[in-house]
């Protein structure tokens, strides 16, 4: 059966993408960013911190990492649960110990029912995301706009609130968006999004409503993606790390800066279990020609 000749022209259709959410380009050539001190490589650590309603609803898909047994679900509900009251505490004495500057993924419920958990981290001076309502609460295609949009501008309200801070940052809860997130984010002031993972540097998108920037923030070397999803050991975690970690230093040397970003969750880390590990990978790359840095100063730096 012969492709009709029309096949391939539809709307949209040009060299790189078909979309006009953002213009389209080579890292390779585009201009070479230098980090303070003349690092070679910015390290971004992600810390998202999260509630998983007991009674999920799982519209229009079950969250990853959320409930999968018949209500009520204890058993998970009370293992992301420890992330909050146990595993951020072993992370946060392993940031001080290693010096690194991390931001935290806050889910407005979460900050609206645990102060004190928001209180430590904003009395630290580190930097907050929005991490939307609730684990639940997701933006998918097909989603009502007005509906989407007072889920931003819900979550968002709340946090800046409670946190006294800008919040300038957003990573939606699974990282799913609709068609118009990137355009209500810029809407309520965000100025970066974590949700995209196209790129291993920072670069621009277009809204209806001004710009937008995408922070991307790596999926394959997510904890829960390696040990839960590809089964790997938590040694293999370590290693997949700092491989990814000097594979980017060599290619600043002739390239310019590059950016490192790993996301960790307190209930899978911060195990007794996990946490020598994390701390073993924290320290070594703390070694290396690294500067770790709150997303905003990185994306700064990359726009100057």
């Amino acid at each position: 059966m012969s492709i009709n000749d029309d096949y391939l022209n539809y709307p949209e259709r040009s060299y790189g993408m078909d979309h006009e959410r953002y213009d389209w380009s080579m890292l390779a050539n585009r201009s070479k960013v230098e980090w303070p001190q003349g690092k070679k490589l910015a390290l971004w650590i992600n810390v998202p911190l999260q509630v998983f309603p007991l009674n999920q609803q799982g519209k229009p898909f079950k969250v990853p990492g959320g409930m999968t047994m018949p209500y009520p679900d204890l058993r998970h509900f009370s293992l992301r649960d420890y992330g909050n009251r146990i595993g951020i505490f072993r992370f946060l004495e392993a940031f001080d110990r290693f010096g690194i500057k991390a931001s935290f993924a806050f889910n407005s419920v979460l900050a609206e029912r645990n102060p004190y958990l928001l209180d430590t981290i904003v009395n630290r001076g580190d930097e907050i995301l929005c991490h939307g309502l609730h684990m639940d609460a997701l933006h998918y295609g097909g989603q009502d706009k007005a509906q989407e949009s007072e889920q931003v501008a819900q979550a968002l309200s709340s946090l800046r609130e409670l946190s006294g801070q800008a919040v300038k940052g957003w990573l939606s809860p699974a990282r799913n968006q609709s068609t118009n997130t990137p355009d209500i984010l810029a809407a309520n002031g965000i100025d970066y999004c974590a949700d995209w993972v196209n790129d291993d540097m920072p670069y621009p998108q277009h809204t209806d409503n001004g710009a937008l920037w995408a922070m991307p923030l790596s999926n394959e070397l997510e904890d829960r993606f390696i040990i839960q999803n590809n089964l790997h050991s938590e040694d293999s975690y370590v290693e997949q790390v700092l491989d990814a970690a000097h594979m980017l230093i060599n290619e600043a040397q002739a390239s310019g800066g590059r950016m490192l970003t790993l996301n960790i969750h307190p209930w899978l880390m911060g195990q007794p279990h996990r946490i020598g590990k994390l701390e073993k990978m924290l320290e070594a790359l703390m070694a290396l020609d690294v500067w770790c840095a709150h997303p905003s100063e990185i994306l700064a730096k990359a726009k100057s």
